[in-house]
């Protein structure tokens, strides 16, 4: 094992260690699935005027689209026992693999800051119905967010720390168990929502506004294909790093049918509850509440208390399955010998703090066309390049041991892969141009709307041409003949 390489959380995981059953990666999933950010999906969609039955049915569509990268991705942890991070490296070389991982971590630092902001907002709210009162305090110069609502998100932000210390093991029983709970407290908030609504008819009834004579009459496909990219890219973030997961996994068929069993059912159902509970909240209150948390703060007896304490608890297990593991591992990745995975999870929590993620949620439009589309313009060719690399270039078999030496299979130029590397580049450069428009709009307003237009396809756009390019490059390269350490 070479220096830099190499620490005992980032080492492949021998097959009597590999304990999680498809039920495990089921529940891990429904953990993460029913989760705010999750519900805020298909809500947004509602907010940008689609109706109930077309936000669902896109949510649900991008979902099934992102499974088949989540499992191809995942194979190889699952066969070989290593992480994203090391796994990387076969594509994009020892020292190159520190470009994916850094581009995977940023996207984690910021979702994990995403989600740390909703739990102290949950919190600030449960107390505010507790003493009756509002305590979001007197806005912050340039934070922009009050002094009670910055307490609130530093208090949640060090009572997830205290999960670091307990290891994946303690992230694995957190998911299974508190699954259940979170799916029948969401229930009971669709209950609420019909039964104040006075039933489903009027939530579907109610026509989308690209309908004729709507308010956005006629642009259903300049919203729907951009809707459906960020849809994909919201766990295009996990197709990456599922490998951090997979390497736990018992067999192939575990991880297989616990994902497909986990991901697109459960999604399907926590769209339709969000877009009947903001559909509601139109009938309700004559405006759509696309935040759970906003909503809980507009009910009244022990439904508000259960509701914001699950919502609680559900962001704790959530933000530590998807984001603090895998930035964890890809931050440790990039200085192993200094960074363990506790001090790589410490560094993710302050730059998710440092990123203001309170700005990134003011708006629908911005939460779904600018953070979940731009950041799928970044990780889709990653994807492309790995799914190429292990199915088509390699043929799935690694020559592990070299993945930890600086001299070895993957050594490459100097450590990188410029195949890889242009391949990255290739595939984020289109997107580019539309991603600085939809920003900021008035200085980029130069911007063709060729380009615009072509953002809206950024993860698709971006994991093609990568895919085509890195395989047709790498072609002549021939798969390991041994394969050391092959576990299942």
């Amino acid at each position: 094992m070479s220096k830099g390489l190499w620490n005992t959380d980032l080492a492949p995981l021998p097959p009597a260690e590999r304990r999680w059953a498809w039920y495990h990666f089921a529940g891990l999933w429904v953990g993460m699935v029913v989760a705010v950010p999750s519900w805020m999906l298909a809500a947004g969609l509602i907010e940008q005027g689609m109706s109930a039955m077309q936000a669902t049915l896109t949510v649900l569509l991008g979902n099934i689209v992102i499974l088949a990268p989540l499992m191809l991705i995942g194979h190889a942890g699952a066969r070989y026992g290593v992480p994203y991070a090391v796994l990387a490296r076969a594509s994009f070389g020892t020292r190159g693999a520190r470009v994916p991982a850094l581009a995977r971590a940023a996207v984690a630092c910021g979702w994990y800051g995403i989600q740390t902001w909703i739990g102290g907002e949950a919190l600030l709210t449960l107390l505010g119905v507790f003493l009756h009162r509002d305590l979001r305090g007197v806005p912050l110069p340039w934070l922009g967010i009050g002094v009670g609502q910055f307490a609130a998100f530093l208090l949640f932000w060090a009572v997830q720390l205290l999960f670091v210390r307990k290891g994946l093991g303690a992230v694995r029983r957190l998911e299974t168990w508190t699954a259940p709970v979170k799916i029948i407290a969401c229930a009971a908030l669709v209950w609420w929502a019909i039964c104040k609504a006075h039933g489903l008819g009027p939530i579907f009834s109610a026509p989308s506004a690209f309908a004729p004579g709507g308010a956005r009459a006629g642009q259903f496909w300049s919203v729907f294909w951009p809707s459906l990219t960020a849809m994909v890219g919201f766990w295009g973030t996990l197709a990456l790093n599922i490998p951090d997961f997979t390497r736990l996994a018992r067999s192939q068929r575990d991880q297989m049918i616990g994902q497909a069993i986990g991901l697109p059912p459960t999604m399907g159902l926590i769209a339709l509850a969000g877009v009947i509970t903001t559909s509601a909240t139109v009938v309700i209150y004559g405006r759509a509440i696309w935040d759970p948390v906003e909503l809980s703060g507009t009910l009244s007896g022990p439904l508000v208390l259960i509701g914001l304490l699950v919502i609680g608890i559900d962001t704790i297990s959530c933000n530590i399955a998807a984001n603090l593991v895998c930035a964890a591992y890809d931050i440790s990745s990039l200085s192993p010998e200094r960074i363990s995975y506790r001090r790589g999870a410490l560094i993710t929590a302050l730059i998710g703090m440092a990123m203001m993620p309170w700005k990134l949620l003011a708006t629908s439009g911005g939460y779904i066309f600018v953070w979940l589309t731009g950041y799928g313009a970044l990780l889709g060719p990653i994807a492309g390049i790995l799914i190429a690399d292990h199915w088509l270039v390699r043929r799935t078999r690694l020559d592990v041991a070299a993945l930890y030496r600086s001299e070895g299979a993957y050594r490459f130029a100097g450590g990188w892969n410029p195949v890889a590397i242009a391949a990255f580049l290739l595939g984020v450069l289109p997107s580019l141009p539309g991603f600085l428009a939809t920003v900021a709009p008035d200085a980029f307003g130069w911007v063709p709307a060729g380009f615009a237009a072509l953002y809206g396809y950024a993860w698709f756009v971006g994991l093609g041409i990568a895919f085509i390019f890195y395989w047709l490059a790498m072609a002549h390269r021939r798969a390991p003949e041994a394969i050391p350490n092959l576990a299942a």
